[in-house]
């Protein structure tokens, strides 16, 4: 993971005069300077300590301090908070983080990086929904796509939606299953929300239905498709050349016709013809007399190419959907869903592949927001926004 990030910088002598009064229910916005030269120790890699002024609000009457820039309430500065959190999103544990401050002679506890991790990841997911309340109309292409991570030695189902044309993560939420429902509740709001007018997925049927609800077009990933069909064929071939199943009554269809429909069936798979849904649809009633399986019995070659051919047919639309959307809307539609299981690499995995799992599912939330908010910001993003909260 590579993070070009600036972190916040400490200035002794910068001190901005009070805004609006900071008590509750007052607002007051004239002040007068009440002391200066008041003495606050801080944890800093370059400072033990800085001096604070002291102003008094006009309209209640009660003074407050004003530290330096980078400089808070806190035993440490924003410098310190930046450097750990930093180092934490890249790869170190809480621990591992601590050993390293100890080491440049700013020792921060464990449980102090953890908390701090914890707030800029709210922070974060604060900042998202802002930026996606501003630029939400604007995204036309929406991916989505689940994982899985541990918490407390059971699976957490995470679902990721991101700008398809941009990569950008959109959301990141932890769901209660992957049944159809939760699906809908989840993304529903959420396409129309941005307004997108496609919906790249892979073969799930809850997302279909989705889709289907949401009234937008729905775009297939090519690659889990072809895989599956492509090991279908392979082992039908198998199969068929190893010792040629029985055929049916009432199939009237050979095992060299089936051999050679699987040609057909890899051809139309790769190439996405025109005339696809036509050629699957004249190869589905080819197979269609197929029995279904009894009871306890395992599905036979014929049927099971049926219903290959049929699942193709009837979603042919939905595998070719980039065709038709580039070409009539002008949208860039990809066949596949990388840039969902992108985001999922980079702001799920990458993170959670050198730990041992989660212990709260907020602290799931947290990190996976501040890792995809800070990945997709520009070189030299101060990270201000983020530690002084």
């Amino acid at each position: 993971m590579r993070l070009r990030v600036s972190i916040p910088q400490v200035k002794a002598d910068v001190a901005m005069g009070p805004q609006v009064c900071p008590y509750p229910g007052c607002g007051g916005t004239y002040f007068k300077l009440h002391e200066k030269g008041c003495r606050k120790a801080v944890r800093d890699t370059e400072y033990s300590e800085v001096e604070a002024q002291r102003w008094r609000c006009l309209h209640c009457g009660r003074t407050h301090r004003v530290y330096p820039q980078g400089v808070n309430g806190s035993q440490h500065s924003d410098r310190l908070k930046g450097l750990s959190i930093l180092l934490y999103v890249l790869g170190l544990s809480y621990g591992g983080v601590e050993d390293v401050l100890v080491a440049l002679a700013v020792p921060l506890g464990k449980t102090t990086v953890y908390r701090d991790v914890q707030a800029a990841g709210e922070q974060a997911q604060q900042l998202r929904r802002e930026w996606l309340r501003q630029y939400g109309g604007q995204i036309r292409v929406m991916g989505s796509d689940l994982t899985q991570v541990r918490c407390k030695g059971k699976d957490v189902v995470v679902g990721v939606a991101v700008d398809a044309e941009r990569g950008l993560v959109l959301d990141i939420t932890l769901l209660e299953d992957e049944q159809t429902e939760t699906l809908q509740r989840w993304l529903q709001p959420l396409l129309q929300m941005v307004g997108a007018e496609v919906l790249i997925t892979d073969d799930a049927n809850g997302f279909k239905e989705v889709a289907d609800q949401a009234g937008v077009a729905h775009q297939l990933c090519r690659r889990h498709v072809t895989s599956n069909v492509l090991a279908f064929i392979a082992e039908a071939a198998e199969q068929v050349l190893t010792e040629a199943p029985a055929v049916p009554q009432g199939l009237m269809v050979s095992a060299e016709q089936l051999c050679a429909d699987l040609e057909t069936l890899e051809w139309i798979l790769l190439g996405l013809p025109e005339r696809g849904a036509q050629l699957l649809e004249q190869l589905h009633l080819r197979y269609a007399p197929a029995p279904c399986p009894r009871r306890g019995q395992q599905a036979s070659i014929w049927y099971r190419m049926r219903n290959q051919l049929l699942h193709l047919w009837n979603h042919w639309q939905r595998l070719t959907c980039y065709h038709h959307a580039r070409y009539h809307n002008g949208l860039q539609v990809q066949p596949t869903n990388n840039c969902s299981e992108r985001a999922i690499g980079w702001a799920v995995k990458e993170r959670y592949r050198t730990m041992r799992g989660y212990k709260r599912q907020q602290s799931i939330r947290n990190v996976t927001a501040l890792t995809s908010w800070l990945l997709e910001q520009p070189v030299g993003y101060d990270m201000c926004s983020l530690c002084s909260a």
